[in-house]
């Protein structure tokens, strides 16, 4: 569904370049449920708001469902955007007009398309657990109430891929826990591949893989151990799965053979100092030492 090859993003404001994503390597398979975890800065909303045509990559490889979002026309793009993806805010401002109802609302993108269907409203408000609530306006509905909406909203128009932009940021952990069974489910029932950002790391817990971006690169994978549904079993089962072991954590090569060492690794061999480290093979196994 997604590929980014070297993917590069650079923003000038005034005389000064920043640059967002430096060479990003990003694949995402159709269907997938994963999350994109990073510090502030680390260049995760920008990935994002490229994969939504939002913006586009200023070098590199991107391509979403075979479309290439780096040489597409204006027109394509605003056709990917209503078509392709769909979109869930953080900031519900974003999502929801405030004086049009829930039912309203998620309306409102089958208008932009020339169609009126109010019964597939109905159906996804009603697949969101939202349908008491259809002739609700914005401040009637809670925080986690509106989340619901926008995702309803975003699933519209049948997109193929669904991008979160902290869909939790705002909600409790109890709300935020049924937002993100509802990805799952949403996921599981229509096959819609979603894609997460988020710095919440409870989140790791409810999805398959999560790649995790530092400096604009991306520096290890999180994947599961064993299924979701299969922990539920075993939850149910009175057997307790241990803190931190669902995953298990890879970094991740790029094409050059480079990878990012954690900071607090290198620290704890006292390399945090240097910018050189040995590199030597042992016994089959790659072993960095600090400089002698």
């Amino acid at each position: 569904m997604i590929h980014c090859d070297g993917l590069v993003k650079i923003y000038k404001i005034a005389d000064l370049e920043v640059v967002a994503l430096q060479g990003l390597d990003l694949q995402v398979e159709s269907g997938e449920l994963m999350a994109i975890i990073g510090n502030s800065g680390s260049g995760k909303s920008t990935l994002l708001n490229m994969l939504g045509g939002l913006d586009r990559p200023s070098a590199g490889q991107l391509t979403v469902d075979g479309k290439n979002l780096l040489t597409m026309s204006e027109k394509d793009v605003v056709r990917y955007k209503r078509e392709t993806v769909g979109f869930v805010w953080q900031n519900n401002g974003r999502n929801l007009i405030p004086y049009l109802t829930a039912l309203e609302n998620v309306e409102l993108p089958m208008l932009l398309q020339g169609k009126r269907k109010r019964e597939r409203a109905l159906e996804l408000l009603e697949a969101v657990g939202l349908s008491h609530r259809r002739n609700n306006k914005l401040n009637q509905l809670s925080g986690g109430e509106q989340q619901r909406a926008a995702i309803a909203i975003a699933l519209a128009n049948h997109p193929k891929l669904l991008l979160a932009d902290e869909p939790t940021g705002s909600v409790d952990t109890k709300m935020a826990n049924q937002i993100l069974d509802l990805f799952r489910q949403l996921n599981r029932e229509m096959g819609l591949t979603v894609v997460i950002v988020t710095h919440d790391p409870m989140l790791a817990k409810k999805v398959d893989r999560v790649v995790a971006i530092r400096d604009g690169k991306t520096s290890s994978e999180m994947l599961r151990r064993k299924s979701y549904e299969q922990e539920l079993i075993h939850s149910e089962e009175g057997v307790e799965e241990l803190e931190g072991e669902s995953h298990v954590e890879y970094a991740v090569l790029d094409q050059a053979g480079r990878l990012q060492i954690p900071t607090n690794y290198l620290e704890s061999i006292g390399a945090d100092r240097s910018n050189k480290v040995q590199v030597i093979l042992e016994d089959g196994k790659i072993v960095l030492l600090p400089p002698k």
